[in-house]
């Protein structure tokens, strides 16, 4: 059967009404009236995009030479500005970049046509050995053999076949054949002027493209900030994001040019070498022939090799010098394509290969052989403006390696489309790979929130009958792969609250409970009523997990905790409310509910469960651990310095800035002492002294600066009151503190002396970037210690009496 739609009601919905059936048949007509109208967006997007390719076919005698030169600035650019740091003015920089790079051009460029004119003094002699080869291959091709005796069996068949045809078909005079007659065209003398300025033609097109390039590059590099400004002002937009879109293009086309050079190096440089013990002419040059042609993708390496392997097969009589080139070039290739480059590249693009191959090919049917180079570049160009402006989203999708559609949403997909087996395989793979827990947790119900969203408004029945019957599935088949410890107490029950869904998420609930050692069974609740609850079997029950799909379950909850708790009043709720979206946030929405706990993961449920088992009074938290070198560490925050009451003014300037940059209302330098925090930096502390002993804190074991320090390892609480460790904590909730982030302070030997940390009291978190960066803030305040021993020691040698540390 089907589960009927989440419902905040507790008594079952009444039967659809005529005027329902009507608005159902009129919500079926929209789609119809709508695929009616035509699709301008999309005929505007196709139209546009015709222009621009006709664009880039038409304007590639300009749009190339600047295409090369931005690439190229790419490169040049990380030169120019290292010598701008180092005092030179910016036109120099450019100038003296340019110069060397078009120094070392020439030089190879002579380098390598000198070792090209000691080939070709030895060309008689390759000559007389490629005549040698190909004579001894005819002879071997003349000689009778397995093919020769099929040649002639049919050609034997052959002329039966034409026998007997002529003998069935009845004579006929036929005119004589005419053989046909050769002609020759022959042309008129071309001058020696008339050949001179075909040579000329021949190259000034590569010359004046050249020269174009290097004037584009030499105006990229002199004024990079006002093409900067130029391209932010045509993308428009958000400021912040086309900013960040910019410079992760960037440095993206950066890395990979940079690893693309330093794995044509490795390439290149064995290849050189191995030749050069081989016996092949030329060997240097063909290794930095192998370098250079790999930039050029799929089409330059077989050129690069192509070299190599004709001069082989020229240069010996035989074929030792051949096998053995062979040899090194797909020894250099299988290292190169299997270790080198997944390692040096990693993510390096982001580029799909599927959308590498077509760049490839769109790009040179588009420009030519240029366009196969600068194929990669554009394409990773494209993909970080994909990624951080939405007017270009689809780029990402078409273009990223990343899949399309996230784990929750494939796992819907196919269940939505019936496919259980590929359903079960993405769920065998991502708990093979990760957990159980983890699948649950994220993929899981994930999809389940997906399907609880879509149950009344695009969901049919057959939609919902197949997610349910599938999730059953899938749920089955991972019980059999992991299979608990036998023989557990069960002292947890989990119960879904109301619909399927519901139900399918206490049954996902009760398995990773069991996995992680604790006994759990799952009862059916069915229709809340007086028999219903008095039949439910929950003796030896400690905890019970009531889980819900529905938004805002306070309703469904309630009711339900107040007849659990009349009956077995030692039981302690937790209620997982997957979907929790109330419409004004409560300071505490498990009391509102009648529940002990209030959950919206796996993990928090989980967490929930094992401290509530582990703890008899019902309110759990967990102290702030002691490290095993907690008396070394005491001695080395002693001894580093950090105490100086110098540092005081230093330390709160950077918790200012730390509390402006991540717009938090407070940010504190906190020491972890023996028994209480230190704190030496305040954001809030306006007016104060610049100078001035660290002033005492909370408790060390009920701070979470204490776990930070234990761990040694960055610490985010996105919502403290629901943080199984922490919601318990009287200090916290005395404070009212909802949200914390801590990373430590580390001295010179590594250990953790205190801790850079943020609070709020409103739930939030931060990405990895805003963790990478408070790290940064706590290098500064590591720095600023750092420098102040420099200045006492300086002090001191100079025989001024030095601050006292702490």
């Amino acid at each position: 059967m089907t589960a009927p739609p989440p419902s905040t009601s507790p008594t079952p919905s009444a039967p659809a009404a005529p005027d329902a059936r009507a608005q159902r048949t009129a919500a079926e007509a929209v789609p119809q009236a709508e695929a009616a109208v035509p699709r301008v967006p999309m005929m505007n997007g196709l139209v546009n995009g015709a222009i621009i390719v006709a664009a880039l076919y038409f304007g590639r005698d300009l749009l190339m030479p600047l295409a090369l030169a931005i690439l190229l600035g790419f490169v040049l650019d990380p030169l120019v500005s290292w010598l701008k740091r180092h005092g030179l003015p910016r036109a120099l920089a450019v100038f003296v970049v340019l110069a060397t790079t078009l120094a070392l051009l020439a030089a190879s460029a002579f380098f390598m046509v000198g070792q090209l004119r000691q080939v070709g003094t030895n060309l008689p002699v390759y000559e007389r050995n490629i005549v040698q080869k190909l004579r001894g291959f005819s002879q071997t091709l003349r000689q009778p053999g397995l093919l020769d005796q099929y040649s002639r069996v049919f050609s034997k068949v052959e002329r039966e076949i034409d026998r007997a045809e002529k003998a069935a078909t009845p004579s006929t005079a036929s005119a004589p054949v005419v053989p046909p007659q050769r002609v020759e065209v022959v042309g008129e003398a071309k001058t020696p002027w008339d050949r001179l300025a075909n040579g000329l033609d021949r190259f000034a097109t590569p010359l004046a493209v050249a020269g174009i390039v290097l004037v584009f590059v030499f105006l990229i590099l002199l004024d990079k900030g006002d093409l900067r400004d130029r391209a932010l002002r045509l993308l428009g937009g958000n400021l912040h994001r086309t900013t960040d879109a910019l410079a992760d293009a960037a440095r993206r086309v950066s890395r990979y040019l940079g690893m693309q050079l330093a794995v044509n190096a490795i390439y290149g440089v064995p290849m050189a070498i191995g030749l050069l013990l081989i016996g092949v002419p030329g060997a240097l040059v063909w290794g930095l022939l192998a370098a250079v042609l790999r930039f050029v993708p799929y089409v330059g390496p077989m050129v690069a090799a192509a070299f190599p392997l004709t001069l082989a097969f020229a240069v010996d009589p035989g074929w030792s010098i051949v096998l053995w080139t062979l040899g090194l070039i797909l020894t250099l290739e299988l290292i190169s394509n299997n270790v080198i480059e997944p390692w040096l590249y990693g993510a390096s693009t982001g580029l799909s290969t599927l959308s590498l191959i077509m760049a490839a090919m769109f790009w040179t049917a588009i420009w030519g052989p240029i366009g196969l180079v600068l194929s990669t570049p554009i394409t990773v160009v494209l993909l970080a403006l994909g990624h951080h402006l939405p007017q270009l989203r689809f780029l990402e999708v078409l273009l990223g390696s990343e899949r399309a559609l996230d784990e929750p949403t494939r796992l819907h997909q196919r269940l939505l489309a019936g496919d259980v087996e590929e359903a079960v395989e993405l769920a065998a793979r991502h708990a093979d790979g990760d957990s159980p827990r983890s699948f649950y947790d994220v993929v899981g119900i994930g999809a389940l929130r997906l399907a609880s969203s879509a149950h009344d408004t695009v969901a049919t029945a057959e939609h919902r009958h197949r997610v349910v019957s599938g999730m059953e599935r899938v749920i089955e088949e991972l019980r059999e792969q992991h299979l608990p410890e036998p023989e557990l107490p069960v002292r947890a029950a989990c119960l879904g609250g109301r619909w399927a869904v519901d139900a399918l998420a206490a049954d996902m609930a009760a398995h990773v409970l069991a996995l992680e050692g604790i006994g759990s069974k799952v009862v059916q609740v069915g229709i809340l009523s007086s028999e219903s609850l008095a039949l439910l079997d929950l003796e030896g029950i400690e905890v019970v997990c009531l889980c819900y799909f529905s938004p805002d379950p306070a309703t469904l909850a309630r009711y339900l905790v107040r007849r659990l708790k009349r009956r077995w009043p030692q039981l302690q709720i937790v209620v997982a409310a997957w979907n929790y979206q109330p419409e004004a946030p409560l300071a505490d929405p498990a009391g509102a509910i009648g529940a002990d706990a209030l959950v919206t993961s796996l993990d928090e449920l989980l967490a929930q469960v094992q401290s509530r088992l582990a703890h008899a009074d019902g309110t759990p938290y967990l102290p702030a651990p002691v490290p095993e070198h907690e008396t070394a560490r005491l001695q080395a925050l002693q001894g580093s310095g950090v105490l100086d009451e110098a540092l005081r003014g230093r330390f709160d300037a950077i918790a200012r800035r730390a509390a402006e940059v991540f717009d938090c209302p407070t940010a504190r330098i906190s020491l972890v002492a023996e028994d209480r925090l230190l704190v030496h930096g305040d954001a809030m502390a306006a007016g104060r002294a610049d100078n001035g002993a660290p002033e005492p804190g909370v408790p060390r074991a009920l701070s979470l600066c204490g776990h930070v320090v234990a761990g040694g390892e960055p610490l985010v609480v996105a919502d403290v009151l629901r943080d199984p460790r922490f919601a318990a904590n009287p200090l916290q909730k005395e404070h009212r503190v909802r949200f914390y982030a801590g990373v430590p302070l580390r001295g010179d030997d590594g250990m953790a002396l205190g801790t850079l940390s943020l609070l709020d009291t409103e739930p939030r978190t931060l990405t990895a970037r805003d963790v990478l960066l408070l790290e940064k803030l706590a290098g500064e305040v590591m720095a600023a210690v750092r420098e102040q021993r420099g200045r006492q020691r300086t002090d001191a040698s100079d025989g001024q009496p030095a601050l006292a540390a702490g």
